[in-house]
C-alpha cells in the first residue's frame, strides 16, 4: 500500500463567475521514503493539491470529487476533528511564505512547542523545550535564538524555524511549498541538504512544490507536472529531465538554463493558461502549443504510457521523433514548430 493516493480529485473554488476548477481530475500515487515533486506555472493548482491533502483549503474552496488516501483512510471522509489530529503528526506543511505563516506575537519557541503540546498531549515542557533544542541544531540554527520573535530572524532563518516546526514530530508526510521561495541560491542549497538529511533520520515521504525544476531535480525521485489544473506528465526524475513527451514538460525544461550547454537560448512558451472557471474543451495546453491540432482543441487526450513515464498528449510519438531533435536548438517556441511544421503532424 502506497503511503498517499490521490485518485481523481477535483478542487474548486467558488466565485462571482462560478466554480472554478483549480485541480481537475488529479491522480498519483507515494511511497514511504519517496520525494516526489510538483511543478507547473503559478496557478496551475499546487498549491490548491497541497491544501486540500492537509484539509487547510480557504472557504470558497472545497473537494468536488475523488479521494485521498493517506495510510489507507480517505482523507476527504474524515471529520474535521480527525484531520486535525494528523496535522503536523503525520501530514505537516512547510508553508510558502515563512514571514506570513509564523505569528509575529509569539516567539518561536512558543509557536513549536504549542504545536508539539497540541498533538502530542502528555509531552512535558521539558521535553518539548528538548525538541525544540534539537530542531534547532538539525536546520542550523543556535538554539539560544528559539526566544527569539519571527522579526528577529532572517528570511533564511525564518525559512528554518518553520522547517523545524514542520519536523518537530516526525512526520510520515511532509508537504513543502516552495520551501525556498526568496532565497539566494547559496541558502537554498543548505536548506534543501538539510531537509534531505532530517528526512533520512525520520524516514518521512515528501511532497515538493515548486516552479522551480532546478529545485526538483536536486531533491526528488519523481516529477508531477501540472497545467491549469490537470497532470501533463508524470514520472522519474531522470526520464521527465531527459526524455519528457509532453510540449509542455519540454518547454518547462528549456526554459531554464543549462550550465552544460553553451550557446544555449532559452524557450519561451508564448500566451497565458486558460481561464479555470470555464475551461476550453480538449487539451488545455491546446492554445500555447507547437503541435495543436482541431482535434487537441476537441478532444482531451488519455494517458500515454511509455517506459515509466505517463504522458497526456495525442502525439507523443510524433513529438519523440519530430520534435525533440530541435528543441535544444530553438529560439522560440514557434521556431520549434516550425522547424518541421509539426504543428500539422496529426493531419487535421
Amino acid at each position: 500500500m502506497s503511503l498517499l493516493e490521490v485518485e481523481d480529485l477535483e478542487v474548486y473554488y467558488e466565485t462571482e463567475d462560478g466554480p472554478a476548477q483549480a485541480v481537475d481530475g488529479v491522480s498519483f500515487e507515494l511511497e514511504e521514503g519517496e520525494n516526489l515533486g510538483i511543478v507547473g506555472e503559478s496557478g496551475c493548482g499546487k498549491t490548491t493539491l497541497a491544501k486540500a491533502i492537509i484539509g487547510i483549503l480557504p472557504d470558497a474552496g472545497y473537494v468536488n470529487n475523488g479521494s485521498i488516501s493517506f495510510k489507507g483512510d480517505d482523507l476527504t471522509e474524515l471529520s474535521s476533528p480527525e484531520r486535525r489530529r494528523l496535522k503536523w503528526e503525520e501530514i505537516s506543511m512547510i508553508a510558502q511564505s515563512a514571514m506570513n505563516s509564523l505569528d509575529p506575537v509569539y516567539t518561536i519557541r512558543e509557536q513549536i512547542v504549542e504545536a508539539i503540546e497540541t498533538h502530542r498531549p502528555g509531552t512535558g515542557r521539558v521535553e518539548s523545550n528538548e525538541i525544540v533544542t534539537e530542531m534547532f541544531e538539525l536546520v542550523g540554527l543556535d538554539p539560544d535564538r528559539a526566544d527569539d520573535y519571527p522579526h528577529q530572524f532572517s528570511g533564511g532563518m525564518r525559512q528554518r524555524a518553520m522547517i523545524a516546526m514542520a519536523l518537530a514530530l516526525d512526520p510520515s508526510l511532509v508537504l513543502a511549498d516552495e520551501p525556498t521561495t526568496a532565497l539566494d541560491v547559496i541558502m537554498q542549497d543548505q536548506i534543501l541538504k538539510r531537509i534531505s538529511r532530517i528526512q533520512d533520520e525520520i524516514n518521512s515521504s515528501m511532497l515538493v512544490i515548486t516552479h522551480d525544476v532546478s529545485v526538483v531535480a536536486e531533491t526528488c525521485d519523481r516529477v508531477l507536472v501540472m497545467y491549469a489544473g490537470k497532470v501533463a506528465e508524470e514520472g522519474p526524475v531522470e526520464e521527465i529531465f531527459d526524455r519528457p513527451y509532453h510540449p509542455y514538460t519540454i518547454g518547462l525544461k528549456r526554459a531554464f538554463p543549462n550550465i552544460r550547454m553553451k550557446n544555449q537560448d532559452l524557450l519561451s512558451i508564448a500566451g497565458y493558461p486558460p481561464e479555470l472557471v470555464d475551461p476550453p474543451q480538449g487539451c488545455r495546453f491546446a492554445e500555447r502549443c507547437p503541435m495543436a491540432t482541431e482535434r487537441c482543441r476537441t478532444e482531451e487526450p488519455e494517458a500515454h504510457y511509455e517506459n515509466s513515464l505517463r504522458s497526456y498528449c495525442h502525439y507523443t510519438d510524433e513529438i519523440d521523433s519530430e520534435l525533440r531533435p530541435y528543441a535544444d536548438d530553438a529560439r522560440t517556441w514557434e521556431q520549434t514548430a516550425a522547424a518541421q511544421n509539426v504543428g500539422n503532424v496529426g493531419g487535421d
